[in-house]
């Protein structure tokens, strides 16, 4: 089923619409290879996403396990920026890639219906350090 709304968590405030392009830090599988603006149905990995993309991380994963679990790690470096932001997106110009799982795409450019300025430290929680830095 299709849900309401999407989300998008960036370390950078977008003004206006976000435009398609090229995930550059998603695994190399067809459906990351596409323009798009990717967009998750969890809210919770959308600010996981927001705090990843901070300036001062430099490697960074996140999986999703089972219906709502997702871990994020941190490999190499901290986020240096006391906030970052989460887009909020109607769901009618996105698409399920892969089919059941929470990645959205849309390959039209959108215009977000609510922008939320988050502190990093509310949420930072939500992520593990790699122990080995």
């Amino acid at each position: 089923m299709k849900p309401k709304f999407v989300y998008h968590g960036s370390g950078i405030k977008i003004e206006g619409n976000l435009i398609p392009k090229k995930a550059k830090d998603l695994k190399k599988i067809p459906e990351n290879m596409l323009n798009g603006v990717y967009a998750s149905s969890l809210k919770k990995e959308a600010i996981i996403m927001g705090i990843l993309k901070c300036k001062g991380v430099k490697s960074s994963s996140t999986h999703v396990k089972g219906k709502r679990k997702i871990e994020a790690i941190i490999y190499s470096g901290w986020p240096k920026q006391d906030y970052f932001y989460l887009y909020t997106f109607s769901s009618k110009k996105f698409k399920e890639i892969p089919k059941g799982s929470a990645q959205w795409v849309s390959f039209k450019t959108v215009k977000p219906i609510k922008i939320e300025k988050l502190p990093v430290r509310k949420y930072i929680h939500w992520v593990k350090k790699n122990e080995k830095q």
